[in-house]
């Protein structure tokens, strides 16, 4: 017969074991009603680019795969940015249980990836803010740029400096409504201490980040690294698994579905519980592609003039273990659209299923 306190330890030893392996802890009691829910599971919108699919779509897409979110990251992906048409919209995910994240592109006026197509930076963010408000989004997600910046003049560093100025000018307006300006390390632009240095100097109390662990290997830095690092100040996500491997001039990326790259995702999400446990897991996958970090070359450094990123060597290390992939290439016989519209959908799906076989979402 065992003891109270031998059942205590038996119950705290089973549920200490369960955690290790990623499993449901036991609770009991108290504990019971105050259980941790799992992650909120959504979808980024770019992930199924190739439809061209507008807002009410993509609710009915998300609600068909029962997940918790969805994150529309481009404005252009609603039929009209009337506050009218957006309380539709709301109202639309809201009776399908679907709960809305919104993003747009660059705020930074000297970005190589900065378009006038919705006036100054400063009146683009207004609109991102505005939009989020009426569609209910806690976050109006944007970036600076991308890899090509840190070649600028003034390198990155300019470019933050210039992106802050936005935010401060713009911090009374997203208080006043409610939004948050997430910002997404992306396609190179920033290492994820970079990042969070920019969202201190603009304000932890409105900018934080939309944390995206396939960029986070443009930047040369391990995705359990970034996570570390952008975790405590994550609003949002967008992510994919990554695969990397040592190649001729360095170390060559492939961004994969979830679940089949090299990611320890059980490690990581578990990880991601402690650190920010309401931030919704979107997954945008943007498979297939290969792309070479060509290190060997001296001119590559040009982008980096402080030398390399904290975390480097832990990334390099992880590159040794991987192996070569092919690129994928489009079938034969198959219109192009067509066929990145099926490629597209399998590679999220499959990830959906792959994040909901290892716990995370809140729909069964």
């Amino acid at each position: 017969m065992f003891s109270d306190r031998d059942r205590l330890s038996r119950r705290e030893f089973v549920g200490t074991l369960a955690t290790a392996v990623g499993l449901p802890a036991m609770a009991s009691g108290k504990d019971e009603k105050q259980k941790k829910q799992p992650l909120k599971l959504g979808l980024d919108n770019f992930a199924v680019r190739a439809f061209n699919w507008k807002d009410k779509q993509l609710i009915d897409y998300a609600a068909s795969l029962k997940l918790d979110c969805l994150f529309i990251t481009d404005l252009y992906a609603f039929a009209s940015l009337e506050d009218g048409h957006l309380r539709e919209v709301k109202k639309y995910a809201d009776d399908r249980g679907i709960e809305l994240y919104v993003g747009t592109w660059s705020i930074c006026p000297t970005s190589t990836r900065f378009k006038k197509d919705w006036g100054t930076a400063e009146e683009h963010l207004a609109l991102g803010i505005r939009v989020a408000k009426a569609l209910g989004s806690p976050v109006i997600r944007v970036i600076l740029g991308t890899g090509e910046d840190r070649r600028t003049p003034g390198g990155i560093d300019a470019r933050i400096k210039d992106t802050i100025k936005v935010l401060h000018a713009s911090r009374k307006l997203a208080k006043d409504n409610g939004v948050k300006v997430a910002v997404e390390n992306h396609a190179g632009d920033m290492h994820s201490l970079e990042l969070v240095r920019l969202i201190k100097e603009a304000g932890t109390d409105f900018v934080g980040a939309n944390m995206d662990a396939g960029n986070a290997v443009r930047t040369l830095e391990h995705p359990l690294d970034n996570l570390e690092n952008l975790g405590p100040y994550a609003l949002t996500t967008s992510l994919r698994d990554t695969a990397v491997w040592k190649s001729a001039n360095g170390v060559t990326m492939q961004w994969t579905a979830m679940g089949e790259g090299m990611v320890d995702w059980k490690q990581y999400f578990k990880r991601f519980a402690e650190l920010c446990p309401e931030v919704p897991v979107n997954i945008e996958t943007i498979s297939g592609g290969n792309t070479e970090l060509a290190i060997k070359d001296e001119e590559f450094w040009k982008a980096w003039p402080k030398g390399k990123p904290k975390g480097f060597e832990r990334f390099l290390a992880w590159a040794e273990k991987g192996k070569p992939r092919p690129p994928r290439r489009r079938p034969r016989g198959v219109d192009p659209k067509v066929a990145d519209q099926q490629y597209q959908r399998a590679e999220l799906e499959r990830s959906i299923a792959y994040c909901k076989s290892i716990g995370l979402g809140r729909k069964r």
